[in-house]
């Protein structure tokens, strides 16, 4: 007897829909898989027979093949445990098939017939919906997180028996709910802010601008001047995700088995990786491809603290994901692309001690603070959208005796810039200034004469590069929105190319 149900697999943070089909005939009594089977999926051939053994299901002897189509896409995990075992049932007669026929089943089996949790649950619940799907069977513990998915009832089991039961239209069951506007309510009542940040006005700025454009930003300056900080609370000020910025980034949290209890991604991630992190843990990949810290970090923010103390082959492999917002992980078999939308902060000491160019505390050489200074390559700095200095804070700033600007207050202007750029930008796939291509720039950021001026001689004496040029040009677009101006003025392009003037005092040198 022939039988098929539906499952899953995860390719990229997309879900395909496989086939599960089960034969049983007379011969031999042989259990086979077939379907290009990770080893995971290999296995999953005795934990099933045990699981319905112990479930009390007695199989008779005959000759077992269940195959995974499409055959030409690898399986990977322990999903499809669940749907392999209840197509055997359904080929023995316990399910009746046509109850199978609108279903999409995932969830790993132990080997007394409870349901565990898998990876990956919301973009197959999303895969299913898209196609048509009425119901997903998922592990219990992945049911807020299918649920989430309109259109489509989830239903979580916690063992064989009760799947069974649902699909036989036994017992009653109901499907998962979640309240996803509950979600996003009160995001930030814990956040850190920016009001406990004492002085640092310059980069307070700077910071405002690169969250009102996406840009990347990184800060110079000595230990202590506030740089993690400021770093900590750039999530406060971030506008809050949309439902579809909210899947998106759910979908990747997902299948890196990082989802919470909420079963929905409602914050923009901030991602902290240490400096010891590996090429294949920062950008994704390994023997099974899962998404890296920038995919972690997409709509969100990657912050890399001490930089120069970062392998610089490591670094290096940010240059392309930088510009393509994605990144292409490449395998014999198969591509698997990550999105990797996110806005780089970066901090810094100048030199091994902290302290150059103060020579009253710093006694390194010139060829010391060159050495430590070029582990930083000119093509990832000229990445970086703005270069800050933090500068050492002094004991009146510290007492707290000015009232320092709240991060709710500075949202508000972010908000309104990010507002601008959306209306601006409709219908062309873009979202943020910084998103903007050379042929975008040419239209949106139209300077005047005297502007140009300005730009040309900034070229030539700063020997910028055209990478360097068309970022200045993307800042100060930027600047003028958070004036609400339509036009870019000299006093915006003139402060986003005193931007690019750090580099030039410690790099240049």
């Amino acid at each position: 007897m022939f039988s098929k149900a539906f499952s899953a697999a995860i390719h990229g943070i997309d879900g395909l829909i496989v086939s599960v089909e089960a034969d049983v005939s007379d011969g031999l009594p042989i259990f086979d898989m077939v379907g290009y089977l990770g080893s995971e999926v290999k296995e999953a051939r005795e934990r099933v027979k045990i699981a319905l053994k112990n479930s009390g299901y007695q199989l008779p002897a005959k000759r077992l093949t269940v195959n995974l189509s499409p055959a030409d896409i690898r399986k990977e995990g322990t999903a499809f445990d669940l749907p392999v075992a209840i197509a055997i049932l359904a080929a023995f007669g316990y399910i009746p098939e046509e109850n199978l026929k609108n279903v999409l089943i995932a969830g790993e089996l132990s080997l007394n017939g409870t349901i565990r949790r898998v990876n990956g649950v919301l973009p197959i619940v999303y895969a299913a919906q898209q196609q048509g799907f009425s119901k997903c069977i998922v592990p219990m513990e992945n049911a807020k997180e299918g649920a989430v998915v309109a259109g489509i009832e989830t239903y979580g089991v916690e063992n064989l028996n009760q799947a069974v039961e649902l699909l036989n239209g036994k017992g009653e069951f109901q499907p998962e709910f979640v309240d996803v506007n509950q979600l996003f309510t009160k995001q930030w009542e814990d956040e850190l802010d920016f009001s406990e940040v004492s002085g640092q006005k310059a980069a307070k700025r700077a910071i405002e601008i690169a969250v009102s454009g996406m840009h990347n930003i990184l800060m110079i300056g000595p230990p202590g001047s506030g740089k993690t900080m400021l770093a900590k609370r750039i999530p406060s000020i971030m506008p809050e995700l949309s439902f579809e910025e909210s899947m998106e980034i759910s979908k990747i949290y997902s299948i890196a088995g990082l989802m919470d209890a909420k079963g929905l991604i409602s914050k923009r991630p901030f991602r902290s990786p240490h400096h010891s992190i590996t090429q294949t843990a920062l950008v994704g990949g390994g023997m099974i491809p899962k998404p890296g810290e920038i995919s972690l970090a997409h709509l969100g923010v990657l912050f890399l603290d001490e930089l120069p103390e970062f392998q610089k082959n490591t670094l290096e492999v940010l240059r392309q994901p930088l510009e393509e917002k994605s990144v292409t992980i490449a395998r014999l078999n198969a591509s698997y692309r990550y999105p990797a939308g996110f806005m780089m902060v970066a901090s810094m000491n100048p030199c091994n001690c902290g302290y150059y160019p103060d020579r009253n505390i710093c006694h390194c050489t010139l060829n010391q603070v060159k050495r430590y200074l070029g582990k930083i390559s000119q093509p990832l700095l000229d990445r970086f959208d703005l270069c800050i200095e933090a500068l050492r804070i002094n004991y009146q700033d510290l007492e707290g005796k000015v009232q320092e600007e709240k991060s709710s207050e500075i949202r508000k202007r972010v908000q309104r810039a990010r507002k601008i750029q959306l209306e601006r930008y409709q219908n062309q796939n873009i979202f943020f200034n910084s998103q903007l291509t050379p042929k975008t720039i040419k239209k949106y950021c139209k300077l005047g004469s005297k502007e140009q001026s300005i730009l040309e001689q900034a070229f030539i004496k700063m020997n910028l590069s055209a990478r360097a040029y068309h970022r200045i040009l993307k800042v100060a677009r930027t600047i003028a929105d958070l004036e609400g101006c339509e036009t870019i003025g000299v006093k915006h392009l003139s402060e986003a190319i005193c931007y690019r003037n750090l580099d030039q005092k410690y790099w240049g040198e």
